[in-house]
This record gives C-alpha cells, structure tokens and sequence, in this order.
C-alpha cells in the first residue's frame, strides 16, 4: 500500500522490508518510481498486471525538469535550466544575475530605488504577467527561489 505524502499530492511513498522506501511521482498519466532497480521491475511487473501501461525506460525529462541520475553518490537532481533559458530568450532578459535568495526579509525598498525613465519605457515592452507567470511555473515545481 502506498501513501500519499503530505507534502505534494502527485508523490507516493511505501516502506520496504530493510527500511528503504521506493517512491512513485504521478502526473497525470506519467509516472517516475524510483529505487532498486530490482524494486522498480517488481512494481512494473504489478502494474502492467492491473493496467495497462508503457515502459519508456529511463525518463531524461518531464514536466519541463530535466532530471540527471549521479550514480556515483546514489541520488538525482532535477533542474530546469533549460526551461528558464527558454524563458530568458523569450522575454529578453539577458543579463540576469544570480543570487541565493531575490530578495531578503529585512530588506527595505526606497523610493531612490524607483526604474529611471528607460527603464520604465523598457518595461512597457515587457510582457509582465506572463513573465510572472512562468517564472512562478518554476517556482511552483522545484525552484521555490525564484
């Protein structure tokens, strides 16, 4: 029996017998299980038993994450660098900088700090909503920085 994690409604998790888990991430009709690859041949075998399914063997990308297996250190990372770099050349916005965390608690907005003239003439070209929007589609999946 599998249950549904607390923390997203699309993750499942069970307890094995040695105190692994494996977990199943479920999106609409798209599912990543990981663990042992022994574990996972068992729960396709299951699977394709009660429904009928397609293995597509191992997932590069989904959802617009791209994920990378680090076999060495056991463990995977999911990224969307191509999905914002999308989203840069769409929009334009090229010289971004990097930072930990956009904007910190304490910090306090001035009116000094207000766009000049330029920029308010380059923001009226700016499609801001969808800007928000699809940066807010990154940050909703797996980047809760941005």
């Amino acid at each position: 029996m599998y249950t549904r994690s607390y923390y997203d409604a699309c993750v499942y998790y069970k307890k094995l017998p040695g105190g692994e888990y494996i977990y199943l991430l479920l999106y609409v009709d798209d599912m990543l299980a990981f663990k042992s690859r022994f574990t996972i041949d068992k729960l396709k075998k299951d699977l394709f038993f009660k429904f009928e399914i397609k293995d597509l063997s191992e997932m590069k990308k989904m959802l617009s994450m791209e994920i990378e297996r680090h076999r060495k250190g056991d463990n995977v990372s999911l990224t969307q660098k191509g999905y914002l770099k999308k989203i840069f050349q769409k929009f334009n916005i090229n010289d971004t900088k990097s930072v930990s965390t956009p904007l910190a608690p304490h910090f306090k907005l001035k009116v000094t700090m207000s766009p000049t003239v330029e920029e308010r003439e380059y923001m009226t070209h700016v499609l801001y909503t969808s800007v928000v929007g699809s940066l807010m589609y990154a940050m909703v999946c797996i980047r809760p920085d941005l």
